[in-house]
């Protein structure tokens, strides 16, 4: 367990001790001071961290004034230091706050008489040029050293343009003049042609900058037939028409047919490379004609290089809309014409390859090709398919080079992508992944294990007949310590439990305890208990956090741990539950809540400052009171059996007029009222939760969003049944049937909710109005019904794969807290809020943030002077914005009015919107105080007033203007 050691000790703030911002930038400048050039290249090198720990503008500001200093007065070493910081640092340029000042002690060593000192200048402004883009001097600058005699100058200078003319259309204009000229000039040596070409990719700003860039790159073509000067021209070429995107057909055009006439292996590579960025990029564009050359061409030529790249090629295609477009558009429909396609019968041809990276990218055409088109005249291909997948299976899971290895993942994903959209292939798909996990390679056989996970989570395909092969391979790796595996110990038991989902038998369990206690250490066996707690085996998880109590060295690990069997008892007792016995399902939720609370209060322990455990202890609080909700609803019904309604209810509710009356004394206590509310209340707690796990993965949010649909369901029973029969309304809560189901939780839990629903519908329908007897069993049985499904913690319980937290810094901010910012009840405060957002190490794996939602308000804490009446909108200031973060940094400002004196709080809530447009209540909240103060001028005319003296005639006159 030493790897979860160090992270959960990174996050717990030991070791080195942190410095405010301050601190740190005077601890940096001290060594930019030094007179030992080591210790101020050191400080130099430093500042990147800097800027990641603390990056708001007024740092950011004084920092890179700081570098710039340094870059004006040092040395060419010191200089090349401070360049490779601000390349490292792009995405906070533009946080410098004195740009002027910034650009004018960088520029002042253009004019040194050094070329290496001017080289490294133009360097710098290049990587600049996102914040100064039309600055004149520094295109000046670059035009001129363009024509220098010093080659480190020259490649200085063309770096820069390149840069410059990405982010400006003048200097590209300017620019594209001069560089044809060079280009084409017979003084410019080869070489240097070669570094210029490529600025032309950035000449895309306007459509005639394009089209004179295409027309020379044409010429240069044509004019300059070596490989080299074809390869950069042509992939030149590409770029710029990717950027400026009308002329993507003629460019597809001209690779096809290089890559068909030109005998060059590399210009043919290049073209290949090319055609794959396109494809990428913009599938919708190839036409019919397109793909058909290069299957042609792929079909034709002998080497086994550029047929991998073409196939390559083709399958990117092969998942997109041009695959549609390639049969759609074909003539004929008979069931022959499948196989007579080119595309067909390359894949084909190269399915069974001797090269298993052409054959990989066969079937993955083929797999791509069942999946996206439902033609019947297409299904014969399905079986083309398989039996690929299994040929190459039986190949690569013998292999354990890095090769066979990469190929076996690309056959895998397709049998998954495969089953997914054919469920009737998954029979034989399942037989053929069991029989060669028995001989494959244990690098092969994690793999396949994956992937029987990811297919049996989908399809229920592996019946209990299988679990004997898989036990027996599980025996047989135990006997081994080498870290695979362990590795394939964790995957091998993952199978198991998805396998047998509704309860692993006595003999099982005592496998894979003794495996884990033969050949397993510590973090084997958590890993073990951490999918028995996803799949709903909470007896075994239990088992296996009780085990690993003793083994840990923290008592915040010890803690976690010990939550987590008190959560695994509580839903292991929840599964004696049986329909119709009430009383035992009191006493067994009872004995759950018992273990709950017992584990909430670990759960808390566990918890530390940076890592507070908040998605985890909320998703408790919610199940413990979901718990408690229902045990109360199951004693509401019990207790309408002690005390039924009078068997002239029914007329007393008609006569009334209030059909709450047919339900007795009960209704009149208003107890399956509060019950109904109750639910409904947990419902929107459940999606309060949602809405603020932004960085859950998608299982977790469904797991979440199960819990709410069982809060509605219920809510809904008790208003159909019992509160409201007439407007209860069953089309909204309807599930729809064809929805993919990701999980065995979710099938089951859908099929409850479907179960119920039928229920009480056909009791409405049948028995109107329907008796409390049956009323009060249906409930009961849909709660047990509910409970009897084993709870599924998903990975986000346990495991955070994308992390995003947003830092705020608002001014004026107080220097102390608790103290208030004064300010005059005459004027308007602006109130500036900055932000940044931060990513952990994959950012954007789950969904993306596209803007920020700011949301301010105040409220009037402490009143002081007298009461007026001012009206309702001065009262409260309530502003919302939204801003799109740049580089990670946004920025925004509000102006809000205090009229009233007195103490305000002003409270700034963050929330954000990611690339669907669904809102995420991430926080931060940031609060801060204001006190509002009487303006002099109204305090004087007051203070006369209670004195009973008459303002004097001038200042009767003044006026806000007249102050000015």
């Amino acid at each position: 367990m030493a790897s979860g050691a160090k992270s959960f000790l990174a996050d717990a703030g030991y070791g080195e001790q942190e410095l405010d911002a301050n601190s740190a930038l005077m601890e940096l400048d001290k060594g930019l001071r030094s007179g030992k050039l080591g210790e101020q290249c050191e400080a130099v090198v430093r500042f990147p961290r800097l800027f990641q720990k603390y990056p708001f503008p007024i740092l950011i500001n004084s920092a890179f004034l700081k570098l710039a200093d340094v870059f004006r007065v040092g040395n060419n070493f010191l200089r090349l230091c401070v360049l490779k910081v601000t390349q490292q640092s792009e995405k906070h340029l533009e946080k410098i706050l004195n740009v002027d000042e910034f650009v004018k002690r960088v520029f002042s060593v253009i004019h040194s008489n050094d070329p290496v000192a001017r080289a490294i200048t133009l360097r710098m402004l290049g990587s600049m040029a996102s914040i100064i883009p039309e600055r004149k001097n520094a295109h000046h600058s670059i035009r001129q050293s363009l024509d220098s005699h010093d080659n480190v100058e020259v490649e200085a200078a063309i770096f820069a343009a390149a840069n410059f003319s990405a982010q400006s259309k003048d200097f590209a204009v300017g620019i594209c003049n001069k560089i044809s000229e060079m280009i084409q000039g017979l003084a410019t040596p080869v070489d240097l042609k070669l570094k210029l070409i490529p600025i032309l990719q950035h000449m895309h700003h306007d459509a005639s900058l394009a089209s004179s860039s295409r027309q020379l790159l044409q010429q240069l073509v044509t004019s300059y037939p070596s490989t080299k000067m074809v390869i950069v021209t042509l992939h030149t070429f590409t770029l710029l028409a990717a950027s400026s995107l009308v002329d993507i057909p003629k460019q597809i055009q001209l690779l096809l047919q290089y890559l068909k006439n030109d005998p060059r292996k590399a210009v043919k590579r290049l073209a290949i490379q090319d055609l794959k960025l396109l494809a990428n990029k913009t599938p919708h564009t190839w036409s019919r004609e397109n793909i058909q050359a290069l299957c042609e061409s792929a079909l034709h030529t002998p080497y086994d290089s550029l047929k991998m790249g073409m196939l390559s090629v083709l399958s990117t295609l092969s998942g997109t809309i041009a695959i549609k477009q390639y049969f759609s558009s074909a003539p004929g429909t008979a069931a022959t014409t499948a196989r007579s396609f080119d595309l067909v019968k390359l894949a084909q041809e190269c399915c069974y390859h001797t090269n298993r990276g052409i054959a990989a990218h066969g079937v993955r055409i083929l797999t791509n090709i069942s999946a996206s088109c439902q033609e019947k005249d297409l299904l014969p291909l399905e079986q083309d398919a398989v039996f690929g997948l299994e040929a190459l299976l039986v190949l690569c899971s013998q292999d354990d080079s890095p090769g066979a290895q990469a190929t076996l993942k690309i056959t895998l994903t397709c049998m998954v992508k495969l089953v997914k959209c054919r469920p009737h292939l998954s029979q034989s798909v399942v037989e053929s992944l069991l029989t060669q996990l028995q001989s494959a390679q244990d690098n092969a056989r994690i793999l396949m294990c994956h992937c029987l996970a990811a297919i049996a989570m989908q399809l229920p395909v592996l019946a209990d007949g299988m679990l004997g092969d898989l036990m027996d391979l599980y025996k047989l790796i135990g006997q081994s310590a080498t870290d695979k595996k362990q590795e394939l110990l964790v995957s091998l038991a993952t199978v198991i439990f998805v396998s047998s989902q509704k309860a692993l038998s006595t003999e099982i369990k005592t496998v894979i305890k003794q495996q884990l206690e033969n050949a397993s250490n510590g973090w084997t066996a958590y890993r073990i208990a951490r999918q028995a707690s996803r799949m709903g085996n909470h007896d075994m998880a239990r088992e296996l956090y009780q085990s690993l109590l003793t083994q840990v060295a923290s008592e915040h690990f010890y803690f976690w741990l010990n939550s987590l069997k008190e959560f695994s008892h509580a839903e292991q007792c929840l599964t004696g539950l049986q329909e119709d016995n009430y009383s035992s399902a009191l006493s067994c939720i009872a004995e759950a809540l018992k273990s709950y609370h017992k584990g909430i209060a670990s759960l808390t322990a566990a918890s530390t400052p940076l890592n507070p455990l908040s998605f985890q202890c909320g998703f408790v609080k919610l199940r413990i009171d979901l718990l408690q909700a229902f045990s109360q609803l199951i004693c509401t019904c019990n207790s309408l059996k002690t005390s039924p309604p009078p068997a002239i209810a029914t007329t007393i509710a008609m006569t009334s007029g209030n059909d709450l009356q047919r339900c007795g004394r009960i209704s009149n206590q208003a107890g399956m009222k509060h019950s109904m509310e109750e639910f409904r209340n947990l419902a929107t707690r459940y999606g309060d939760l949602y809405q603020s796990s932004f960085d859950a993965d998608s299982a977790t949010l469904r797991n979440v969003e199960l819990q709410q649909q069982s809060c509605l369901l219920i809510s809904h029973a008790i208003e159909a049944l019992i509160l409201d029969p007439e407007s209860a309304s069953f089309q909204e809560y309807s599930s729809n049937g064809t929805a993919h189901v990701e999980s065995e939780y979710e099938r089951r839990m859908m099929s409850v909710f479907n179960h119920v629903l039928e229920e009480v519908e056909s009791l409405n329908r049948k028995y109107a109005p329907v008796s409390y007897l049956a009323s009060n069993t249906c409930l009961c049985n849909a709660v047990i019904a509910l409970l009897k499904v084993p709870l599924s913690f998903q990975r986000y319980f346990f495991q955070k794969l994308q992390s995003t937290s947003i830092k705020l810094a608002l001014s004026p901010s107080p220097r102390n807290p608790a103290e208030p910012i004064a300010v005059q009840n005459n004027q308007q405060l602006a109130l500036k809020v900055e932000g940044v957002v931060q990513h952990g190490s994959k950012p954007g794996l789950f969904r993306k943030i596209q803007s920020v939602c700011l949301n301010v308000s105040s409220v009037l804490q402490s009143k002081s002077g007298q009461d007026y009446k001012i009206p309702i909108d001065n009262m409260t200031n309530e502003m919302e914005q939204r801003v799109e973060p740049h580089n990670d940094y946004f920025s925004t400002q509000f102006l809000l009015n205090f009229v009233i004196l007195g103490t305000h709080n002003i409270t700034v809530e963050s929330s954000v919107i990611d690339s669907n447009g669904i809102v995420w209540k991430t926080g931060p909240k940031t609060t801060i105080f204001v006190k509002s103060l009487e303006d002099p001028y109204s305090q004087q005319i007051r203070l006369q007033q209670q004195q009973g003296q008459p303002p004097s005639q001038q200042q009767q006159q003044r006026t806000a203007y007249s102050r000015f």
